[in-house]
């Protein structure tokens, strides 16, 4: 744990060469501990709350409210701007269940978040977290939804509670392990990258979702090294995107090059 608290410092004078706030999870799941840095304050998540409405997804799968193959028309009336690929398509094309939240994940698909969202209920979204214990973690509004934004509304979360997500995931007790392990299987697959991966082997094997808004960059995910597993979780705001990136990656390389030491 020394050694854990040493490299916190040095990742605070990183971060301290960096403008806005930058929040950070560290956990090592071999030796099941680590460290954070306003790993409790509550921030934007952009779409790293993505990964609260996949559980709130495979929550219900598993009380057989429905299946992944089942499938759902997406409409005109659904279309959403910014990240992704439905809203390039034509409309009334039939999606499975699992199909929308893959690219939910993957590309980060807004319509197919927002889909999602009316087919689950934010209520239940956000009971999730709580029941989850999650602290900081809300579903306020829909993605690309700019007038709830101007009346006050978001979705927040914090790096512990990402951090908590991940550990839940990789220990297969997210929901259980069948829903844990399609989870990670689609974070695998992961088609955006440019922040934890940034600076790193690019063979090295991370299962993330990642979020940006103006401003604003977060990243968080599992990290596979021949030899170690870990979490990691960044979430940086009140800087440029490019910058925000390079801290991130500029803190995943630290920790990648001291675990290789």
């Amino acid at each position: 744990m020394e050694k854990y608290m040493e490299w916190k410092e040095k990742i605070k004078k990183i971060i301290s060469q960096s403008e806005g706030q930058v929040c950070v999870n560290f956990y090592d799941l071999d030796r099941k501990e680590g460290f954070s840095i306003d790993g409790d304050k509550k921030v934007l998540s952009a779409s790293m709350i993505k990964l609260l409405i996949i559980a709130e997804l495979m929550r219900q799968v598993s009380e057989n409210k429905f299946s992944l193959s089942d499938k759902i028309t997406v409409t005109e009336v659904m279309k959403t701007g910014g990240d992704g690929i439905l809203k390039e398509l034509e409309s009334n094309h039939h999606f499975t269940i699992k199909e929308l939240a893959t690219l939910m994940i993957i590309v980060s698909d807004n319509e197919a978040t927002n889909v999602l969202i009316d087919f689950l209920g934010m209520n239940n979204i956000n009971q999730m977290a709580k029941n989850l214990g999650l602290k900081e973690t809300y579903l306020g509004r829909k993605m690309m939804d700019t007038e709830a934004r101007k009346n006050g509304y978001d979705n927040y979360t914090c790096a512990n509670d990402i951090s908590l997500l991940l550990k839940l995931i990789y220990q297969e007790k997210l929901i259980n392990k069948e829903a844990s392990q399609l989870i990670l299987d689609i974070l695998l697959k992961q088609q955006q990258g440019e922040r934890l991966q940034r600076y790193l082997p690019s063979d090295i094997k991370i299962a993330h979702k990642c979020g940006d808004l103006n401003n604003l960059e977060n990243n968080g995910g599992i990290i596979y090294l021949s030899n170690k597993t870990y979490i990691l979780v960044v979430l940086t705001s009140g800087i440029s995107n490019l910058k925000g990136k390079q801290t991130i990656g500029k803190i995943s390389k630290f920790i990648y090059d001291k675990l290789g030491e």
